[in-house]
């Protein structure tokens, strides 16, 4: 695809689509524009949602979740393409992969290139989000119509004041007249995970608690009592998130535009454990991805055939509301599958991570379909001791564990250094548990997934090309890398400090 930038004249062309009110009588129907909701949570494992909706092992955890699942559409085999917060939303503002809009990790774009909030707003909209805005907006400046942040929605994790804000931001959009984007974004279930009897500073206590020996441990870690601790407070967390999601559904209704709007749920990565969130496995980019549209989605209907990703809900989000999809994209529209039809190129998909929450570079790249799940990491040169802010009582459980336990010294060591690459029987082994790459009956499957990988890599211009083609050579590779991210962004990094902005992502993250 032809790469063009974005300019200032591509938005104004936009403004004179014609918009008629977005609120109003069922005879007004036909010339409403549609309105269009994101509702995304932060560090949701995909396997958490509840048993009636995508296979959570929890009865009860997420009743309105599965309400509005029973209701619409839902994804099984979806994604987000950066399991990391910041990243992961700047792939959904723009459409592209990191490398090619900036947003490498927790800082914004300085590119001309444009945003879903960007075009939606020069078509007329009024556009709003709740929470997690700096995440939410990776380029500056851009100014949202309307925002509420952590402290205006106790500590991202009010039901009440998510359900405040949104019937006045819902009113001020009926009072103008105009259509909406809205991007909700709860700070549940990021840590810190709700303990019994603590409260951050105006956020309310989940409607259900949940005890260790109630919780599902997935099976990429340990059974073990921290572990169960720990995960115990992350239920509870992910029922608040229920909570939330609840009460927005209710204004939305009270507000009278649930028959005209567009609402998409998903995760923008996985738990904030170990092997899960900060990496490119299943259990790190999988995302429950919801959709209700009323008259066009089909109520109570699952794909488990096609690919999406995070980079295709820009396009999508334009095709459906009617309007031009910029050039340049890496997504493309899922609008034919949320009409029911199928829709050839979407047997697999790519994910990658450049820079975490602050240090140096830490490159992974993934290509997996449902049954074969490929990593390249190029910062493992078998010296580098991989961590990130996610680890908590999950992984002082795993290393007091290890102690007495070989299988689990060998996975906290496989955590810490990984290897070059990595090769999953993602249907026998979803949890990644066995690294297949020297396994003599999978060398043909490794090869077409290295085939695969490299033919993206130029196709989407991935300058960890090079340094992709040298993974022979764990020193050549290191090299190499380190001179892709200096040619990448000469000015922005620092060995030290990592990417520009790092610094206040890491602030950011631990909200």
């Amino acid at each position: 695809m032809t790469r063009r930038e974005f300019t200032r004249s591509s938005l104004a062309g936009l403004v004179g689509w014609a918009l008629a009110p977005s609120f109003g009588s069922a005879a007004d129907e036909p010339r409403r524009p549609l309105n269009i909701l994101l509702f995304t949570a932060d560090d949701l494992g995909p396997d958490t949602v509840g048993v009636g909706c995508l296979g959570g092992k929890v009865p009860g955890l997420t009743p309105n979740l599965d309400r509005f699942a029973s209701r619409g559409l839902r994804f099984r085999n979806a994604h987000v393409n950066s399991a990391i917060c910041a990243p992961s939303r700047g792939c959904l503002a723009t459409g592209r992969y990191g490398f090619n809009s900036g947003v490498y990790g927790f800082m914004k774009t300085e590119r001309d290139v444009p945003t879903v909030m960007e075009v939606l707003g020069a078509a007329g909209y009024l556009t709003g989000v709740l929470g997690k805005v700096s995440h939410s907006t990776p380029k500056v400046p851009y100014t949202w119509d309307y925002t509420r942040d952590y402290a205006q929605l106790g500590s991202g994790r009010s039901p009440a004041r998510y359900h405040a804000c949104c019937t006045e931001f819902f009113a001020m959009c009926k009072k103008a007249g105009k259509p909406f984007y809205f991007m909700v974004n709860s700070h549940d279930p990021h840590r810190p995970f709700h303990v019994p009897g603590r409260l951050l500073k105006g956020a309310e206590a989940p409607s259900r608690l949940h005890k260790p020996a109630e919780v599902h441990v997935p099976g990429y870690l340990p059974d073990a009592p921290l572990v169960r601790q720990e995960l115990s407070c992350y239920f509870n967390s992910v029922r608040r998130l229920d909570d939330t999601f609840g009460r927005v559904m209710d204004a939305l209704r009270e507000a009278g535009a649930e028959a005209n709007t567009l609402v998409m749920f998903l995760s923008d990565n996985g738990i904030a454990v170990p092997f899960s969130k900060c990496n490119c496995y299943l259990a790190s980019t999988r995302t429950p991805w919801l959709v209700r549209w009323p008259g066009v989605v089909r109520p109570g209907t699952v794909d488990d055939e096609h690919f999406i990703s995070g980079i295709d809900f820009f396009p999508t989000a334009l095709a459906a509301a009617g309007l031009p999809i910029p050039e340049g994209l890496d997504g493309r529209s899922f609008l034919p599958l949320l009409r029911g039809a199928k829709q050839e190129g979407r047997r697999y998909v790519f994910t990658q991570i450049d820079y975490k929450a602050g240090g140096a570079p830490v490159p992974m790249r993934c290509v997996q379909d449902t049954r074969i799940g490929y990593i390249f990491n190029a910062w493992s040169d078998g010296a580098t001791r991989y961590r990130n802010n996610n680890e908590g009582l999950c992984m002082k459980g795993m290393v007091q564990a290890a102690e007495t336990d070989p299988a689990i010294a060998e996975r906290v060591k496989m955590f810490r250094y990984r290897a070059p690459e990595e090769l999953y029987d993602l249907e026998r082994d979803p949890d990644c548990l066995r690294n297949l790459v020297a396994s003599a009956e999978h060398q043909e499957a490794l090869r077409a997934c290295q085939k695969q990988l490299r033919e993206w890599m130029v196709a989407s211009g991935d300058p960890l090309l090079a340094t992709f083609d040298k993974r022979a050579d764990r020193r050549e590779m290191k090299a190499e890398m380190g001179r892709s991210y200096r040619a990448q962004c000469p000015p922005k990094r620092s060995p030290r400090k990592g990417p520009r902005g790092a610094r206040k992502g890491r602030a950011a993250d631990r909200k």
